[in-house]
């Protein structure tokens, strides 16, 4: 069992930015894929990017170019950095941690985009 802890969600004005952090325990956190989700209100929730455990990323492309994904093995932490946000970026932003069959959710940041 693992547990995710997201943190750095906020209100932000359009074209602002932010930087959300994924805390991972335990101390196989270099096996696991990562990503980073999203749920709007009324939506189902969404991949917005990922990096697996070699590195390798892939990106929503609604996001393409504005956000940017990493991870820091050191830390057990994966990031997402969020530039030129829009309002349509706002939702409640999850981190999952996969392992072969297995994947864990933590509980969200919530990311709020003012126009």
């Amino acid at each position: 069992q693992v547990q995710l802890v997201e943190s750095g969600g906020g209100l932000v004005q359009a074209g602002g930015s932010l930087r959300l952090s994924c805390e991972a325990s335990g101390n196989i956190f270099s096996l696991y894929d990562m990503g980073w989700y999203r749920q709007a209100p009324g939506n189902q929730r969404e991949l917005v990017a990922e990096i697996a455990r070699g590195g390798s990323t892939d990106y929503a492309d609604s996001v393409k170019g504005r956000f940017t994904i990493s991870r820091d093995n050191a830390k057990n932490t994966v990031y997402l950095q969020l530039n030129s946000l829009k309002p349509a970026d706002t939702a409640v932003y999850y981190c999952r941690a996969v392992l072969g069959y297995t994947g864990y959710w933590g509980q969200g940041t919530q990311v709020t985009v003012s126009s």
